[in-house]
């Protein structure tokens, strides 16, 4: 059986994912900014969770903890770097640790740059990758305290897992990064395309993620830095791909 992976919107424009295992009933939530939606998705389909990942400690990824806990209580995991400002760990994780939900294996991936200690999850059988606010639908989650350097170089793991991975990030901020993407490369063909399956979206109230890691890496200005249209944008050809990321971040944040 496919592990099936839900998409649950939460607060204003949050999301948490539930994937869950049908052979063994093994079900993961990863992020709870709020426990209501989650605790109804999983009483909706009669699962059991057993685990808890946190991407990273701030308060709209982990505030419905508790009250998540007090209803279905599960192994909680979180990165070890973090530990020391997420809510009590069960198992304290860092780059190339596994863990298992039921017959899959999903592999922690250090993507540090929105926050330090930021982690993601990839499972490689199911082709999905759990990034939050590291990798975003057509962006990238603000340098709150990592260096442009850090985040480039978590970026381009991401961008290296295979195009057909599916990204599921940890917010719906895709409408605004399409205007901002359009700023950047307003003639891009996929993006274009990929603009007007989004426009679709929003007028129906239908998520935009998750987005496969091929759709990003032709749109996502953020996994482009090293193209010649992306770098004459920024007026930056010359310069090493890293600083047209810095650039290019830059820029975003005064959008």
């Amino acid at each position: 059986m496919p592990l099936e992976i839900l998409t649950i919107p939460c607060l204003t424009d949050n999301y948490a994912y539930i994937a869950h295992d049908a052979d063994t009933g093994e079900t993961l939530v990863i992020d709870v900014p709020e426990a209501g939606p989650v605790m109804a998705a999983l009483t909706q389909r009669g699962w059991t969770l057993s685990h808890v990942l946190l991407t990273h400690h701030h308060a709209d990824h982990v505030d419905g903890l508790d009250p998540l806990l007090k209803v279905h209580p599960a192994k909680v995991i979180g990165a070890a770097a973090d530990a020391y400002r997420l809510p009590a760990l069960d198992l304290a994780v860092s780059e190339g640790d596994t863990i298992a939900i039921g017959g899959y294996r999903g592999e922690i991936m250090d993507v540090s740059g929105h926050t330090l200690g930021h982690i993601a999850l990839h499972f490689p059988q199911a082709q999905a990758a759990f990034t939050a606010d590291s990798l975003m639908a057509l962006g990238c989650g603000r340098l709150f305290e990592g260096s442009p350097q850090v985040m480039f170089q978590s970026l381009a793991k991401l961008a290296a897992l295979p195009p057909q991975t599916w990204v599921y990030s940890g917010h719906e901020y895709t409408a605004n990064n399409l205007k901002f993407a359009f700023s950047i490369e307003p003639d891009n063909a996929r993006l274009i395309s990929r603009g007007e399956k989004i426009t679709a979206a929003g007028k129906i109230g239908l998520p935009t993620v998750p987005e496969l890691l091929s759709e990003e890496l032709a749109t996502n200005p953020f996994l482009r830095s090293h193209t010649a249209e992306v770098r004459k944008a920024v007026g930056m050809e010359h310069a090493e791909d890293w600083q047209v990321f810095a650039k290019i971040r830059t820029l975003k944040d005064g959008f």
